[in-house]
């Protein structure tokens, strides 16, 4: 198997499959007892990931605004403000709102579903339909 640039994977390190880490770090940040750094979070996921790959990670998931920061001395402390299937859902809203067609999106995205990813769709409207009164 090549890495992006032509290459063979890096020995040694399994290959993480797309979010991944993000979801590691995210379920790490959970986890964790308040804000913490990105050391603690790296020595909770996998002490051999190199510190600047949690860094930057962390700085990700700031972006897309799944974490929050504040400033901590000369570093900052982090703490999740949603978890892996609420990040997953923010991606989904978020290339949902770059369409002009939404209804078109959304038709097409049910009709492509399997029958269980359906039922439980279903599921989450019906308990979302409840919860509203409607």
């Amino acid at each position: 198997m090549e890495n992006k640039h032509g290459g063979p994977p890096p020995r040694g390190r399994p290959r993480r499959g797309p979010g991944e880490l993000e979801a590691r770090v995210l379920a790490a940040l959970g986890s964790a007892p308040g804000p913490v750094t990105a050391g603690w979070v790296r020595e909770q996921i996998d002490s051999s990931l190199a510190y600047t790959t949690v860094v930057t990670t962390l700085a990700r998931l700031h972006g897309k605004q799944a974490v929050v920061r504040r400033r901590d001395g000369r570093s900052y402390v982090w703490r999740a403000v949603c978890d892996a299937a609420g990040l997953a859902a923010r991606r989904m809203h978020q290339i949902l709102d770059q369409e002009s067609d939404r209804g078109a999106v959304l038709s097409r995205f049910i009709a492509e579903l399997s029958p269980d990813d359906e039922r439980l769709l279903r599921l989450g409207l019906d308990t979302a339909s409840a919860g509203t009164g409607s």
